[in-house]
């Protein structure tokens, strides 16, 4: 087993925190109002969390980031998500799977050029899913053809958080024209949005996440040099995509653990405060019991995140129990915020209140970097390849 990943000094860390929780709470939850109106993040907003080093936690100290373990990683997201989605989606792709990728997989030189420009806050963005592939990588079209010293990419990706803002795409590619065994026919490149060829589509509607965008990304004949290709070896793509996504559903379970605590303490608020039967709703037990079935699965999907961070920071292959915390967190937030609704009652379905909007974005979680049923597989394949192994899952 690895030696475990410290990360940042635990009073400093400890300090960061509180800081962030009075930020999150005075500076952006009331700014929520503004967002939903305009759809946008406020451009001072996205500096301050670039200034507070929010792009730049998990890098490492040498390319100007905080050098946070995942343990702290996966805390500190917990704390952002405490408000509107828009916040985590913004960083999360820096920090988590684009960043992750470029420290796992990326040559000298590409860290180098790379990890501080993303610790400044130069936004990134995460190419997998196309129009017909997600989940299925033998499906993917996009393609990379070598050219000369270098590549030539054509295809287009779907659905793809902050297209329309980002400055550089980590966009896999299929190397060759038929699937491969575990997935080689899959290589990542590194591509600066600006590129000729490369262009973005309009910023898709949605349920809910004001503020956070998704977009197609379109390449036509995007030619790239030879150091464009992540690391030095073909065919390693999607082993980084998966590595990646392990920290990235670490992040969504935080995320919507956050997000229901904020829905619960929102629905205590209310609870106390709307009167019935010349008494608060707070008194009534079934009430009561909705609040208290709300903070016993927080609590639970707390214990999932520490706990497979803590396997994640001493080295262990924690596929199955990120898997496993993103399915349980992302389930339990669309309870939550179910049970918050009806706390509100009629109020509840009206877009004056905030009950519905918690509704909305939470509805995601349960989608992407990963569905619950193609969790729910992937655990299920692993269990039954280790039992094969070894006689026990």
């Amino acid at each position: 087993m690895s030696t475990i990943n410290s990360g940042m000094d635990a009073e400093t860390f400890d300090q960061f925190i509180d800081q962030l929780r009075r930020y999150v709470r005075e500076r952006l939850v009331p700014a929520e109002r503004g967002i939903v109106a305009t759809d946008d993040i406020p451009a001072e907003i996205v500096q301050e969390m670039r200034d507070m080093g929010l792009f730049a936690l998990t890098m490492p100290e040498e390319f100007g980031g905080a050098a946070m373990n995942i343990a702290q990683y996966v805390r500190t997201i917990r704390e952002l998500s405490y408000a509107m989605p828009c916040f985590r989606s913004i960083i999360s792709i820096n920090i988590g799977m684009v960043g992750s990728a470029l420290k796992t997989a990326g040559t000298d030189a590409q860290r180098t050029e790379w990890l501080p420009r993303l610790a400044a806050g130069e936004i990134a963005a995460f190419g997998l899913t196309e129009p017909g592939s997600g989940s299925d990588s033998a499906a993917m079209q996009t393609s990379a053809v070598r050219s000369g010293n270098g590549w030539v990419l054509n295809g287009t990706k779907r659905y793809i958080t902050n297209a329309p803002q980002a400055d550089v795409a980590l966009i896999m590619a299929r190397t060759s024209k038929e699937p491969l065994p575990k997935n080689a026919h899959i290589s990542a490149f590194i591509v600066p949005m600006r590129t000729p060829g490369v262009s973005v589509g309009s910023s898709d509607k949605k349920m809910g996440q004001a503020g956070s965008h998704i977009a197609d990304i379109i390449m036509e004949d995007v030619h790239l040099p030879a150091d464009a290709l992540l690391g030095t070896e073909e065919g390693k793509g999607f082993v980084t995509a998966m590595r990646s996504l392990d920290n990235g559903r670490l992040s969504v379970a935080a995320a919507a653990t956050g997000y229901a605590r904020r829905a619960l303490d929102s629905a205590i608020t209310y609870a106390n405060e709307r009167k019935a039967f010349g008494e608060p709703i707070a008194n009534f037990q079934l009430i009561q019991q909705m609040l208290a079935e709300s903070d016993i699965e927080i609590y639970a999907a707390t214990c999932m995140l520490e706990d497979a961070a803590r396997r994640a920071d001493a080295g262990e292959n924690v596929l199955r129990k990120a898997a496993a915390a993103k399915v349980f967190a992302s389930e339990m937030c669309g309870r939550v915020v179910d049970r918050c609704v009806q706390i509100y009652g009629g109020a509840g379905y009206l877009a004056e209140y905030e009950a519905e909007r918690f509704f909305r974005d939470a509805r995601i979680y349960r989608i992407y970097e990963g569905t619950t049923q193609i969790l729910q597989l992937q655990i299920a394949k692993h269990m039954l390849r280790d039992f094969t192994a070894g006689g026990t899952a």
